[in-house]
């Protein structure tokens, strides 16, 4: 192992490995197909890395995300190791070029989608090169019990067709039991080894907090802790109006999600990996690839999907070992608004097939035709026609996309922007001169924020609905303002191109969805259950509630979390007395009262509820507490 330590010390600055890295590459040098499950942070990619750097031939790296891709390809050549990456975004010419160099240019790794890798063409080009080490990245994507399964990662197999001599590696940081057996299965892997590292941080402090002020709990977390931060919600919106909130109270934050341009998604990444920006407000679209050692805290402020998604979030903060923080804030009320979301966004099978046949009315598509024409496609105008719920369409699309009943071509899936050239003033003074534009403009003010500031994405469907006319009008208004210098407008004649990839042959068509669907929402309604076990459950520590969800056993409790803190720290027998004097002559939210009188959240919750039942104190209007009042 002498050459691997040299390459680790040489190209990552490391003088040894981490457990149990070390083992992982010896059996891929031996040729032997492993599956690996380390959590987030463990070193998974340097147990393919160093074994490609080793060997003869190049590394085929299978990957789910364009931007992960460009991330990592991006590390290995800042490192001086040759590395590309072939996606959608290369043209015909550039993807045979891109080839030509790994077959003569000397280049270790190569990253493909599983997507990429259904192409004739790539298949074909495969064939040609010399791969010696198949690694596949986010393997859990493979298996339906999995909480990201991509069906594409049912055809990796192909792999093992083209380079049947190639030693394959699976690597993923969560996975249940189901999940492992059906990567081995579906890759088909024999006689594989398995490493899986336990899930225990000793450096990680759980807490679930209760509390009815969640801003309020959030904003007494930050100033106690002034390291990196990652704050986790699930909508785009409050991202947004999170982050500026902070910013007024002269916190340093920035924002990300999945909504933003690519610009500003870089520009965010860029200003809190060199911490101009300390606090980062994201959804989870924010996280892969995400390497920064020194995260202290990562706050969740909302419901996560499944205990998965929790880990991986939560197992952000501190890898570099030393104490850090995973708190999640919750409440009833949000509890139940995460069921309802779920119910929401969920869709029977009743309900993907009313979806379909209206896409094939949409485009008037012949019964027992397969149209091989690639169409325009606007949600908006689509569920106004057929007055959908844009939600559930979204759920109906995404399992029609996933199981290649259509194509959804994601690299079209961009809008039409527009930046005002000159300020309010001289707006509402154009508006009065020309009242015409008045309608579309007030909308336009009231529905993006920000747009005399940057460019941003528009969407004109949306706002001939709103203004019930028509798009053409819309475009047209916008055009003129265009042309007379009040505004840069950049039209997009298609936000998302749109294909069928089967016969129309109706309900026959989709029937096989229907068990598929099925479980689907079973599994969604399963995996968010789980989590709100975890948070409700304060009687178990939070280290072995997360181990035995991965099968993994915790004789001794951890001690580092908010169920084994508060079994150690006793309740004052004298907690009535204490909040009545503290009530005395004032109102107090609950967090107030926890934090004066340093009890912990949950325990002063049952005491709270006790004097309510008995009438000594009650609740005011604002959700503070006060002494009751004969």
């Amino acid at each position: 192992m002498s050459e691997a330590i040299q390459i680790l010390e040489k190209y990552w600055g490391y003088e040894s490995f981490r457990k149990p890295q070390e083992e992982i590459i010896q059996a891929v040098l031996n040729q032997k197909n492993c599956l690996v499950l380390l959590p987030t942070g463990g070193g998974k990619s340097v147990c393919y890395q160093i074994p490609a750097l080793i060997s003869e031939g190049c590394c085929l790296v299978v990957s789910p995300l364009i931007a992960l891709m460009k991330d990592q390809v991006g590390s290995l050549q800042k490192k001086g190791i040759k590395a590309l990456t072939i996606n959608s975004e290369l043209s015909f010419d550039e993807t045979i070029a891109a080839f030509d160099n790994l077959k003569f240019g000397g280049y270790k790794f190569l990253y493909l989608s599983p997507e990429k890798i259904q192409n004739e063409l790539i298949q074909q080009k495969l064939t040609e090169i010399n791969v010696s080490i198949i690694a596949i990245d986010e393997a859990h994507c493979i298996s339906e019990w999995g909480h990201d399964f991509r069906p594409n990662y049912l055809k990796l197999k192909i792999l093992k067709e083209i380079h049947p001599n190639a030693t394959v590696i699976a690597l993923t940081a969560t996975a249940t039991k189901n999940v492992m057996n059906d990567i081995c299965q579906q890759l088909e892997l024999k006689e594989v080894l398995v490493f899986k590292e336990s899930f225990k941080r000793d450096n990680l402090y759980y807490s679930i907090l209760h509390t009815q002020d969640v801003y309020g709990r959030l904003f007494a977390v930050l100033k106690k802790i002034k390291e990196n931060i990652i704050i986790y919600t699930n909508s785009r919106r409050e991202t947004k109006d999170l982050s500026n909130y902070l910013n007024k109270q002269e916190f340093k934050s920035s924002y990300y999600h999945g909504g933003l341009m690519p610009l500003e998604k870089q520009q965010h990444f860029d200003d809190w990996m060199q911490e101009k920006k300390t606090i980062m407000v994201a959804t989870n679209a924010f996280g892969m690839g995400i390497d920064k050692s020194n995260v202290r805290c990562v706050i969740h402020i909302n419901i996560p999907q499944s205990i998965e998604n929790y880990v991986q979030e939560a197992g952000r903060a501190g890898r570099d070992g030393k104490p850090s923080y995973a708190i999640s804030l919750t409440n009833s009320t949000q509890q139940h608004n995460a069921k309802s979301l779920l119910e929401r966004n969920l869709v029977d099978y009743k309900e993907v097939a009313k979806v379909y046949n209206s896409l094939n009315q949409y485009y008037q598509v012949a019964y027992g035709e397969l149209s091989l024409e690639s169409y325009d496609f606007s949600m908006a105008d689509f569920c106004r026609t057929y007055q959908l719920d844009e939600k559930k369409t979204i759920s109906a699309l995404k399992h029609l996309k996933t199981y290649e009943v259509i194509s959804l071509d994601e690299n079209s899936c961009r809008k039409s922007t527009l930046k005002f050239r000159v300020n309010s003033h001289q707006m509402l003074a154009f508006t009065d001169r020309q009242t015409s534009f008045e309608p579309l403009l007030n909308l336009i003010f009231r529905s993006y924020e920000g747009i005399f500031e940057h460019i941003t994405s528009i969407d004109e469907y949306f706002l001939a609905s709103r203004l019930m006319i028509s798009r053409k009008e819309v475009i047209d208004k916008l055009n003129q303002l265009h042309s007379h210098g009040y505004v840069k407008y950049d039209y997009l004649s298609s936000t998302v191109k749109l294909k069928f990839m089967v016969n129309r042959e109706d309900d026959y068509t989709i029937r096989g969805l229907k068990t598929i669907i099925a479980k689907h929402n079973k599994l969604k309604r399963e995996k968010l259950a789980a989590v709100l076990h975890y948070y409700n459950n304060d009687k178990v520590c939070r280290n072995v509630q997360l181990l035995a969800y991965f099968g993994e056993q915790l004789k001794k409790c951890a001690g580092n979390c908010d169920v084994c803190n508060n079994s150690k720290k006793n309740v004052p027998k004298n907690l009535s007395e204490l909040i009545l004097k503290s009530l005395k002559d004032r109102e107090l939210t609950s967090f107030e009262l926890s934090e004066q009188l340093e009890i912990k959240s949950a325990i002063l919750l049952e005491k709270l509820k006790e004097l309510l039942n008995d009438e000594v104190i009650c609740m005011t209007v604002d959700n503070k507490f006060t002494i009751f009042q004969d």
